[in-house]
């Protein structure tokens, strides 16, 4: 599955940004997806996943009330609905995919089968 990351741009501190994951390849509904963020110096790190069903989402304990995982599998697509957007929130954001469908190890960048090429998000104050 090959996976593709839009929707970054930049935008100012308090605006929203929602970010699509689309797939190629294969069809979105059979994997589960996770969204990870890489800021300038810092390791890639962990957003939110979203199981091949919808059923479970996770997201990091200190961006769950900004920012939500959703999902479209009629459009094949998965997204990640930011809100009150910080500075600190600049990143490059990939969408990444679990071929087991689960969102098992979710935290862990090696538990992805595949990764988009990122998108880049730029907040300023």
């Amino acid at each position: 599955v090959q996976l593709q990351a839009s929707g970054g741009g930049s935008v100012q501190a308090g605006d929203s940004l929602r970010l699509s994951c689309t797939a190629s390849g294969r069809t979105i509904s059979n994997i589960a997806v996770g969204w990870f963020r890489q800021a300038p110096g810092k390791e890639r790190e962990f957003v939110a996943v979203i199981s091949r069903s919808g059923s479970t989402r996770l997201h990091a304990d200190s961006l769950r009330e900004r920012f939500a995982i959703s999902r479209d599998n009629g459009k094949n697509t998965v997204y990640l609905q930011m809100d009150s957007l910080k500075p600190d929130d600049t990143a490059i954001y990939y969408c990444a995919g679990k071929t087991d469908g689960t969102v098992l190890g979710y935290p862990y960048r090696d538990r992805y089968d595949a990764w988009g090429q990122g998108t880049k998000v730029t907040v300023s104050s």
